[in-house]
């Protein structure tokens, strides 16, 4: 166990410590006020303030941790090595730079509070953020970051055995529309024939009737695949089926109609399922509120996990929206536009509220990378490559990788050939030396 001194525990201290301590690093942490406790204490400890008590592990500590509420922080991101931090410290700082505190901003969303341009869904931008404007988001530099400060341990504290974590994959399947062609209905069949015939699109009219007609499977019905895949596969998938009802940004199956029903119930036998938000449920409480109670009747057990449509998160509310309807899980944390680490980590973490100050019981799954960023590369080769390096920066600090695709993209649709192939590469990585 480590034992940290410091001036004041603070509720943001004992977050992020506790993130890289135990949930990276994979030991226990404890805090004191008391310089007694400190000297006596004969094991892991190092203390986190302006100035060491006397030889002992020391990190000079940036005045973030110890404040409430947002502040104009001023940001200057240096090289580090071969990553990037901020927060200098000084010269008797064991670390040149404050992790902790440069952690518990990225962790935090902190930037995500602050004014800025959202995009017309009204989303956070990857070009507003930190990481992306200084080079760094493609990597996980949180994670990185405890690396070197148990290197830097290890070295004052060469007797104590620290233990290692493993790489881990998280697959990510996302259900915005279940079936292309089938259980839409008839006005809705009708209108979408209509369309095809008006707009010349004559192959979707020819394969449609195929479907509908029982000559040829639905082209986003790759469930069977999914299942298959699934059973040869020791982690179980997190599939996200859209439930709400139909709008101008949702599209999907109606709820009440009974192969919909018996397709998420066949998927639970197998994949763990969760409920993805609806556009409206985002914005409106009641609205998710009901979608969780039917999906929950569904499933027939507690919902557990979810995302949000668009990937949109509103901050500090969307998570707290979740929190009071006692979802333990959610896997929004993400860009659609770029690959890389939004929070800084590929490591779960717990939502802290900045308004609140604490730490909730919100556990959140940040994903790395979502299918359509891999359609900008024009070759299956690319896109192999693109997703290679990307499970590198995560294998190198044993983190778990979370990538998100859809049902659709499973599909013999030209565009997505190959993808099949790109999702078995990330589920054969965790076997990969």
């Amino acid at each position: 166990m480590l034992l940290v001194y410091t001036h004041k525990v603070t509720p943001r201290v004992r977050f992020v410590f506790k993130q890289i301590c135990t949930r990276i690093l994979g030991f226990e942490v404890s805090f004191t006020t008391t310089v007694d406790t400190f000297i006596a204490h004969d094991n892991l400890k190092m203390s986190y303030g302006k100035q060491p008590l006397g030889n002992e592990f020391f990190v000079r500590s940036h005045d973030l941790l110890f404040e409430q509420g947002l502040s104009d922080t001023e940001i200057h991101v240096q090289d580090w090595e071969h990553t990037k931090c901020f927060f200098p410290t000084g010269e008797k700082s064991h670390l040149p730079f404050d992790i902790f505190a440069a952690a518990f901003y990225l962790l935090s969303r902190y930037e995500e509070y602050l004014p800025h341009v959202k995009d017309r869904y009204g989303r956070y931008t990857v070009m507003e953020s930190l990481g992306f404007k200084n080079g760094f988001l493609n990597q996980p530099v949180v994670d990185i970051w405890a690396y070197k400060f148990r290197n830097a341990l290890r070295q004052m504290f060469p007797e104590y055995e620290f233990v290692s974590r493993a790489y881990k994959v998280q697959p990510i399947i996302d259900v915005p529309m279940a079936y292309l062609y089938k259980q839409k209905g008839l006005i809705r069949t009708l209108g979408s024939t209509l369309t095809d015939l008006y707009r010349l699109r004559f192959r979707y009219f020819y394969q449609r009737f195929l479907v509908l007609a029982g000559f040829q499977r639905d082209p986003y019905d790759t469930f069977k695949w999914i299942i298959t895949k699934q059973k040869q596969c020791k982690v179980k998938f997190m599939v996200f089926f859209l439930i709400g009802n139909y709008s101008t940004y949702d599209k999907n199956i109606n709820i009440n109609r009974k192969a919909f029903v018996s397709l998420i119930k066949s998927i639970a036998d197998y994949c763990n399922v969760g409920l993805k938000v609806s556009y409206y449920g985002l914005h409106d409480l009641q609205i998710l509120k009901k979608e969780k109670q039917t999906m929950e009747a569904v499933l027939n057990f507690e919902l557990i996990a979810t995302r949000n449509s668009f990937s949109k998160l509103n901050l500090p509310d969307s998570y707290r929206h979740l929190i009071e309807l006692e979802v333990k899980k959610d896997y929004t944390m993400g860009y659609i536009s770029h690959w890389g680490f939004r929070a800084g980590t590929c490591t779960p973490f717990w939502f802290y509220d900045l308004d609140y100050e604490v730490q909730t019981p919100l556990e959140i799954n940040p994903f790395h990378i979502i299918d359509s960023v891999l359609l900008k590369k024009t070759s299956l080769l690319d896109k192999k490559q693109e997703l290679q390096r990307l499970m590198l920066e995560v294998k190198k600090v044993n983190g778990t990788f979370a990538p998100v695709f859809h049902n659709h993209s499973f599909s013999d649709e030209a565009q997505w050939r190959g993808f099949r192939e790109l999702f078995s590469d990330v589920l054969d990585s965790v076997n990969e030396t």
